[in-house]
């Protein structure tokens, strides 16, 4: 019931984000992100693609941390990418407070790093994490990965911080 409530009211809330960057492009990464009136969840929630983040933000008690001040770098993965998650596994993960927070916070990074700062990185850079352990970035024909998810979007600007659409969950090793 409670996993129905959160999607019912982030079908409501869903909206297209209002900036939307491809990885691919330097340059247009180069530009500074409009002034955000909304935190890093309500933007997320607002976009209607990252449902199953928010019910486990939500599960993880996470919400209101990623409400306050930041500022954070959030590399957010999609329904899509929850969905490569085999049901039984990701059933587990929802149930296990523990392993959802780390595998959450291994997601987030603090400070708002823009996509013109990621790809002046070498390929193979390590990026420390709020979880405590550190990705590594990859950089090859102007993509970027982060643990081996492909960067879909960027600089989606929050209040408190920065989102980066990713196409992948990734897992603390």
């Amino acid at each position: 019931m409670k996993k129905l409530l959160v999607v019912a009211t982030i079908a409501v809330a869903s909206v297209s984000f209002a900036q939307k960057k491809d990885m691919k492009a330097p340059e247009a990464a180069k530009e500074a992100p409009a002034a955000a009136t909304k935190d890093l969840v309500d933007t997320a929630v607002a976009a209607g693609s990252f449902t199953t983040l928010a019910a486990a933000l939500k599960e993880a008690g996470l919400i209101e941390t990623l409400k306050g001040k930041g500022p954070f770098t959030v590399f957010a993965p999609t329904d899509e990418a929850f969905a490569k998650i085999a049901k039984k596994d990701l059933d587990a993960l929802l149930k296990d407070k523990k392993k959802l927070t780390a595998v959450l916070t291994y997601h987030v990074v603090g400070g708002s790093v823009m996509a013109a700062d990621v790809v002046k990185m070498k390929d193979g850079s390590k990026v420390k994490t709020v979880e405590g352990r550190e990705f590594t970035v990859g950089l090859k024909d102007g993509k970027v990965t982060v643990d081996g998810a492909n960067v879909v979007k960027t600089d989606i600007a929050a209040s408190n911080g920065v989102i980066h659409v990713i196409d992948t969950v990734i897992m603390p090793r």
